[in-house]
């Protein structure tokens, strides 16, 4: 069970939360003293997850993300467990194709573009609906570096990141000014979601890195901390690259 602070009176959602970044942001919130509720698919991960955490303070929903009977779920089951919910974490994503856009599957795309974009504007607009729009708080997107440069192989998952990152700067307009919206672009984070990128060469991806080292979750949770708290108070409609300085490497040498 992750060690715990006095309760903070604050709640957050973070979806695809059952393993990886999404965990360890719900990792992160409760050792402050949030309250969480985490979604998944699988629904024996994410009870794990949730026994983990600590039940006394989070609770789990599953479902699938792009699906709007589980946003409602998700958003109706933290109103009545908890009464509130100030801070929304869009983490849920998936990249199901490698390979050339030329040759992209048009209905893989659509998959992705409802799991990594949609999804997130629809938990956005009930968080708001049920409480954000009287009452405040922050939403923080999971985006990637994929969205910020051409993304060989896995170019529809770059363009769906993109999205997330103009749908953030829409929130935050439309948001504001109770409600702050930015968003996160880690580049290879060492995750499960994410080993197709590293499993059998991480030594030579890493190396790749100015800090020498692949991503974390814990780089990313810290970050969520941050754009949840009153420190970033003035923070909003930001993408905040979080890549171990490998966009450094782009520069003319």
């Amino acid at each position: 069970m992750v060690e715990r602070v006095p309760e903070s009176g604050k709640v957050a959602l973070v979806t695809g939360a059952s393993r990886g970044i999404g965990y360890g942001v719900a990792e992160a919130l409760v050792a402050r003293g949030d309250r969480v509720c985490v979604t998944g698919r699988d629904e024996d991960a994410l009870r794990e997850a949730v026994g983990r955490l600590g039940a006394d303070r989070v609770i789990g929903v599953a479902g699938k993300a792009h699906d709007e009977t589980h946003q409602a779920a998700a958003v109706d089951r933290v109103m009545a467990e908890f009464g509130r919910v100030d801070f929304l974490v869009n983490n849920a994503g998936t990249n199901p194709v490698f390979g050339p856009i030329a040759e992209l599957d048009l209905g893989v795309a659509r998959k992705v573009y409802e799991t990594n974009v949609l999804s997130a504007l629809g938990f956005a607009q009930r968080t708001w609906a049920a409480w954000q729009k009287e009452h405040g708080g922050a939403i923080v997107n999971i985006a990637s570096v994929a969205g910020l440069s051409a993304s060989p192989f896995v170019g529809a998952y770059g363009m769906s990141k993109a999205a997330m990152i103009n749908l953030t700067l829409q929130l935050a307009h439309e948001f504001a000014p109770g409600v702050r919206v930015n968003a996160l672009a880690p580049a290879v984070v060492r995750t499960r979601f994410a080993r197709a990128l590293y499993e059998g060469r991480e030594e030579e991806v890493a190396g790749a890195y100015p800090l020498g080292r692949l991503g974390v979750p814990e780089d990313i949770s810290g970050a969520v901390a941050f754009l949840t708290s009153e420190q970033s108070a003035w923070t909003t409609g930001q993408t905040m690259v979080i890549d171990g300085g490998i966009f450094l490497n782009a520069g003319v040498v």
